[in-house]
Parts: C-alpha cells; sequence; structure tokens
C-alpha cells in the first residue's frame, strides 16, 4: 500500500505507534488480513517497529485459509519463445532486462535464469548483515527466551505445523522466523517490482512457504552434496518460482550451485546411480547426461546476484576442497495457492 494510502486511511491524530497497532488489529480481528498486513507495512516504513513486523508476521501466516485455492487458469503455463536462441548453458541477464515473459522462457527452454544485480550490492549487504544479527538473536533466544529486545530478529512463527524440514539449524534460519528480516526482503522485493513480476507469472495471489525460505550463513567444507529436484518432494505440477538470492561472493572461495543447465521435461530418477536419499539424483545419473551433451555449470555469483529456477531444475550446492569462505545466501520459494505444498507451510505475501 502507498504511503499515500495510508495516510488518507488513518488521520493524522491517528499516527501515534499504538494507535496504528489499534487500527490494524481491528482490521485482522474482522478477517480483512490483506489490508491490516498492508496498513502495517506502511506504517512501519516510518516506525521499523518490532510490534508491527511480529503481527505483520502473524497476520501472513493466519490469512492463508482466507485465500482463495480455487483459482488460477485452468492451464498452466503458457507456452513462451525461447529468449535466448541456440544458447547452450544457463541464461544470464541484467537485473533491469528482467520481464514475465524473458523468465518464463529461460525456465521452459533452459531451465533456469541467472539475474545480475537482482539487488543492489549496498541492499545485498544489509540483508547480509541482517542475517548475520538474526542468527545472532536466536543464539540469545534458545539461552533466554523472555529477552524483548531481540524479538524484531527472532520470534518463532506460531505457524509449527510447517515442516517437513527441521526449524533452522546451525547456519540456517527460517525466514518466517525473524520478522524483521521477513519484512526487509518483501518490501525490498515490491519496490523493485519483483513481487508484481512474479505474481503475473503465476496468474494468481502470491504465497510463500514457512519450510522453504531460508536464510542462509553456510560455512565451507564438507562432502559433494547430492543432487535434486524440489519437485521430487514439493510435486511435479505445483506452480512455484525460487529466488536464490546471493548475498556474499560464492562460487569460487564459497560455496555456489552446480547446475544442469537445460530444461529436463519431468522429475528425474532418484534413489539410484549412487544417490544418498530417496528424494536425491545421483552423481551417476548427472554423468550420463553431460555424455549425451547436456551441460552442467557452475556459475559464480556476486552479492545481489539472483538465480531464478522452479520445482524441475536440477541443482545441488556446490563445495569445493580450495572453498574456505562462508557463503550468505537467501532463499524465498513462491508458490500459488491453488498448488501449496501444505506440509511446507503457507503464508501470505
Amino acid at each position: 500500500m502507498p504511503d499515500s494510502l495510508f495516510d488518507q486511511m488513518l488521520p493524522a491524530r491517528q499516527r501515534e505507534l499504538s494507535q496504528v497497532l489499534e487500527f490494524a488489529d481491528g482490521l485482522a480481528d474482522r478477517g480483512n488480513f490483506r489490508l491490516a498486513i498492508d496498513v502495517a507495512t506502511a506504517a512501519n516504513h516510518t516506525f521499523e517497529a518490532p510490534e508491527l513486523e511480529r503481527r505483520i508476521m502473524r497476520w501472513r501466516a493466519n490469512a492463508f485459509p482466507t485465500m482463495d485455492r480455487t483459482g488460477g487458469p485452468s492451464s498452466w503455463p503458457p507456452l513462451f519463445e525461447d529468449p535466448f536462441p541456440g544458447l547452450r548453458g544457463l541464461p544470464e541477464i541484467n537485473f533491469a532486462d528482467l520481464t514475465v515473459a524473458v523468465m518464463a522462457g529461460a525456465f521452459q527452454h533452459h531451465g533456469a535464469l541467472l539475474v545480475r544485480g537482482f539487488t543492489t550490492r549496498k541492499q545485498a549487504e544489509n540483508l547480509r548483515n541482517g542475517i548475520d544479527r538474526a542468527l545472532y538473536a536466536r543464539d540469545l533466544y534458545n539461552n533466554d527466551g523472555s529477552k524483548e529486545e531481540i524479538a524484531a530478529w527472532y520470534a518463532e512463527t506460531p505457524l509449527d505445523t510447517a515442516t517437513g524440514t527441521m526449524r533452522g539449524w546451525g547456519g540456517s534460519l527460517w525466514m518466517a522466523d525473524s520478522p524483521r528480516m521477513m519484512y526487509e526482503i518483501l518490501d525490498l522485493y515490491e519496490k523493485r517490482g519483483i513481487i508484481n513480476i512474479l505474481s503475473e507469472y503465476l496468474q494468481e495471489p502470491l504465497t510463500l512457504s514457512i519450510g522453504k525460505s531460508t536464510l542462509r550463513r553456510i560455512q565451507s567444507g564438507g562432502p559433494p552434496h547430492d543432487w535434486h529436484q524440489d519437485g521430487a518432494f514439493l510435486g511435479k505440477d505445483v506452480r512455484t518460482v525460487n529466488v536464490w538470492l546471493s548475498l556474499s561472493d560464492c562460487g569460487e572461495d564459497a560455496p555456489g550451485l552446480d547446475i544442469v543447465g537445460d530444461r529436463l521435461p519431468g522429475i528425474m530418477q532418484t534413489g539410484s546411480h549412487g544417490a544418498q536419499f530417496h528424494w536425491s539424483v545421483g552423481a551417476g545419473l548427472i554423468d550420463d547426461l553431460e555424455r549425451q551433451g547436456t551441460p552442467v555449470v557452475s556459475p559464480v555469483f556476486r552479492p545481489g546476484d539472483a538465480l531464478l529456477f522452479d520445482q524441475l531444475m536440477l541443482h545441488r550446492t556446490a563445495v569445493r576442497p580450495e572453498m574456505d569462505k562462508v557463503r550468505y545466501a537467501i532463499e524465498s520459494w513462491f508458490f500459488t495457492p491453488s498448488t501449496f505444498p501444505m506440509e511446507q507451510g503457507p503464508i501470505m505475501v
């Protein structure tokens, strides 16, 4: 909601924080979560108040049952032309060139799209610092959960049914468990027009997954990771876009991503060819794909670069013995209400 609209709805005499909270609480109590979220978000541009951010997070979680899950086109997605004819491997653009047609065409013909400068380096730095603060706040919370001063940065979402996955561990933290980071990320994506692009592509209001949307500060080292397609456990017919945003240099001195740079026709065979898990793809199958001419790429990311992909993109975390730096990244899985995998915990965007 634009600030000017907030000004129209909330007269000047009501703009003390306590009155904003009362006004937005009243909207949520009447089931108007969309408007409550918009009012509180606009107000928070001024207040930057933990009380507002915690409410926004709670309302996003409570709002999903009120969303229409029968909507959306009967046939999706429409066919898009290849915006990169003749290209083998991973297509790459600058953020200024990002459109629905370019993104969807890249998905349908190449499997993914690398977007340089998805955010500015300064915005990436601010988000990176936010991850540090959120992880530190979680450590304090685990020692003494009563500390009010940490609640902006870490407050466990009440939607505990969200999970086939573990609540954030080590250098991994659910975005939904940090009200400040959830607010900052979605507000940034809104301002940069990303929410509109994703909504136009998916053709429904957006939802976000609690269990799949994660803040990451990952140390180097360890054995190679297994390959996977998220559709193997999310479902091959979900309508989704993952925004994998790098907040640090990675792919050279810090872990990046290894990617099969081609559109795959469906879910590849899992649990074979040396796979460690029943849902993962073994390295032997990747070797077979390469022998057949399918490219495998390992892009180098700079702070603010993003990889966009859906549930069919085959990839793994890229770990090399020479990597000795930390990788910061944010993973945001956006879905449609009509196809949301409920075990992943839905919230309204």
